[in-house]
C-alpha cells in the first residue's frame, strides 16, 4: 500500500516516496514532505539547471549548488530558472 505524504509542493496529500531519496537532513524532510509526483518535477528541473549552466554533478561546487536549489524548490519558495532559459 503507497504511502500518503502532504506534498510541500503540490500542497495537496499524495503518493510518498518508496525511499529516501539524498542523504542527511534534507533528505529525510524530502521523504517526509515530498510526492513522486513532485520529485520527478524536481529531477527536470535539476536537469535543465545542469544543461543550461553545464553542471557536472560529480564536482562538489555543483553538487552543493544543486543541493541549495533542491532546497529552495521544495522548502524555500522555489528555485529560479536561468535567466536565458527559454522552454
Amino acid at each position: 500500500m503507497p504511502r500518503t505524504v502532504n506534498c510541500v509542493l503540490l500542497r495537496i496529500p499524495a503518493d510518498g516516496l518508496d525511499y529516501q531519496p539524498y542523504p542527511g537532513d534534507l533528505g529525510k524532510r524530502i521523504y517526509e514532505n515530498v510526492s513522486k509526483q513532485a520529485w520527478q518535477q524536481w529531477l527536470a528541473h535539476q536537469t535543465m539547471l545542469i544543461n543550461e549552466y553545464r553542471l557536472s554533478p560529480i564536482e562538489p561546487k555543483a553538487r552543493k549548488y544543486l543541493e541549495g536549489e533542491m532546497e529552495k524548490f521544495f522548502f524555500g519558495g522555489g528555485s529560479e530558472k536561468p535567466p536565458d532559459f527559454k522552454g
